[in-house]
């Protein structure tokens, strides 16, 4: 493997780069963490060389942490998409600030296979999923499943602890293998005028979800 980026310099990378500017509660949108993005994604890399030099996916990008990660440890090429056009332009500017040039952003509905025609053609997705609370109960279980049709290899993606048992049983359903590679603490800060307190800590689990070779 090649010498990659150390986890302190891309974590400083992605503290650079710019959030949400007018997060959207319909659509579930986080920012992820720098530190927990830079953490996964090292992972991701080291354990199981997942990024480097592979065609990535980054579902639901938002600002685009994931993905620009991803291209900053050496992907391949990045293609990040996202439902919410104004969360792009955030994107494009992060892309041009950090000056990656192998990514590629689309507008597009993640969960309709008539727009995302990409069976099989990603080796790995990475995806933070809306958790499927609110009015978008099931959506982690969406997003997960349609990213197991679009990738060759693996999928990479946050879920709430609490669901372990869920998704094992219905990564079986689905005839795929999978494992918990990280169990994390997500620092959510107060995000929309709902949230009482300043932020709140959710446990939260790396998933790797594979193709059975």
């Amino acid at each position: 493997m090649s010498s990659i980026m150390k986890l302190k310099t891309l974590q400083g990378h992605l503290e650079d780069l710019n959030g949400f500017s007018n997060p959207k509660i319909q659509f579930e949108q986080y920012e992820t963490p720098a530190h927990l993005a830079a953490t996964a994604l090292y992972t991701i890399q080291t354990q199981f060389e997942s990024i480097e030099g592979c065609t990535v996916l980054d579902a639901g990008c938002g600002p685009g942490i994931w993905g620009i990660g991803a291209a900053l440890l050496g992907a391949g090429a990045v293609t990040a998409v996202d439902i919410d056009d104004e969360v792009l332009q955030v994107f494009k500017e992060n892309v041009d600030e950090m000056e990656v040039t192998n990514i590629d952003a689309i507008q597009c509905d993640f969960l309709d296979s008539n727009v995302c025609r990409w069976e099989g053609y990603f080796d790995t997705v990475l995806m933070n999923p809306p958790f499927g609370t609110k009015n978008n109960a099931g959506m982690d279980m969406k997003f997960l499943r349609m990213g197991t049709v679009l990738s060759s290899d693996s999928v990479y993606s946050l879920h709430k602890s609490s669901t372990r048992s869920h998704i094992e049983k219905k990564i079986k359903d689905w005839g795929m293998k999978g494992a918990v590679i990280a169990q994390m603490k997500y620092e959510l800060p107060a995000t929309y005028r709902f949230h009482k307190q300043n932020s709140m800590n959710i446990a939260v689990d790396l998933w790797r979800v594979y193709h059975p070779h």
